[in-house]
């Protein structure tokens, strides 16, 4: 994965404007929140914004970061993503929908064990079905990019209407687990308890994320597949097993981005991951292909920006995030923290 600005001694010798340049992102982060701020004629709404906005990045990084981890390892353009995002949805809701003594109790805990499970039952759907997926239909097209396009983009359309067979075509309404509905109100603004659990959720991941790539064995063997695979397979590490549990992980990232993602917007139909594709590609892109540091930031700026555009001008909110990725590539055409691979 990309290498996120460190206190390294290369780093103490950095000029002002090169040590600007390396944390310009994360201050691209600041300069929307006030930018949002002055724009919005309400503290309590720019705060309500916020949150909300915050969450949503949190729940788009979920999602984003396991097709970007995938690309950043095993260079594979996954464009049947979105499958795995409606797949761990249906199946976190049935869950859930099937744990009502649990889900619809009072009880915070109660609603938190029920939304462990529904979690935990997605993720592991979704890892099977991506081994199943990477084997039949991943495996066969590396390193052919146009092929992955094809036949991933296949596999959904098949995931899609398999779906259908299982579900039905109707869609699912469904009601958060009780603790978890209505806001509370904190400097007069309105913070919707579930927007809180989710930007949780999402702390947690990035930050797992970033101490198992940095910080264990594994972590190393991964960062050194993408710097340079041939070296890593001489050294006696079998980097196809590597990229099979690489895969399943991106899998089922995408599974717990379905869950939170179907609870978000409470309801759930066959296309709710086709439909996030759009932001998704937006931060994979922006980030940096294959940064995970740079899917983080790049999904809270769409984030905010999708949340204090739509409170400003709704007809103008997806524009917007177009053009937040036109001048990101412009400024920097890798995208902000972009990974480069050894030749």
């Amino acid at each position: 994965m990309s290498v996120a600005p460190d206190h390294s001694p290369t780093m103490a010798r950095l000029t002002l404007s090169e040590r600007l340049s390396v944390y310009a992102p994360v201050l691209l982060i600041i300069a929307i929140i006030i930018l949002g701020f002055l724009a919005i004629p309400s503290n309590s709404s720019w705060l309500t914004l916020t949150v909300s906005g915050l969450a949503m990045g949190m729940m788009i990084f979920i999602i984003a970061s396991g097709m970007t981890l995938v690309f950043g390892l095993m260079d594979v353009i996954n464009f049947g993503h979105g499958a795995f995002v409606s797949v761990g949805a249906f199946v976190g809701v049935s869950l859930i929908l099937a744990l009502q003594h649990l889900s619809g109790s009072p009880s915070l805990a109660m609603n938190l064990v029920a939304l462990f499970i529904a979690i935990i039952g997605a993720m592991g759907a979704t890892a099977v079905m991506g081994w199943a997926f990477e084997k039949v239909i991943v495996k066969p097209v590396y390193g052919h990019h146009l092929k992955q396009i094809l036949v991933t983009m296949g596999g959904l359309i098949v995931v899609e209407q398999l779906i259908i067979v299982f579900w039905g075509p109707e869609e699912i309404y469904l009601m958060r687990p009780a603790a978890l509905q209505g806001s509370i109100t904190f400097l007069g603004a309105a913070l919707e308890k579930y927007r809180l659990v989710a930007v949780a959720i999402g702390l947690i991941v990035f930050l797992g994320m970033r101490y198992v790539l940095r910080r264990t064995k594994i972590g190393l063997i991964v960062r050194a597949g993408v710097e340079n695979g041939e070296m890593v397979e001489a050294l006696g590490y079998r980097l196809r097993i590597v990229f099979i549990g690489v895969f399943l992980a991106g899998s089922a990232l995408a599974g717990l981005g379905g869950v939170l993602w179907g609870l978000y917007q409470e309801v759930v139909t066959a296309h709710i991951g086709n439909d996030t594709m759009i932001l998704v590609f937006i931060v994979v892109i922006i980030g940096g292909l294959g940064s995970v540091e740079g899917c983080f930031i790049g999904a809270l700026m769409v984030g905010l920006l999708q949340n204090y555009v739509a409170f400003l001008e709704p007809k103008v909110a997806l524009i917007s995030n177009i053009g937040l990725m036109v001048a990101i590539l412009m400024w920097r055409p890798m995208g902000m923290i972009p990974v480069v691979k050894a030749k």
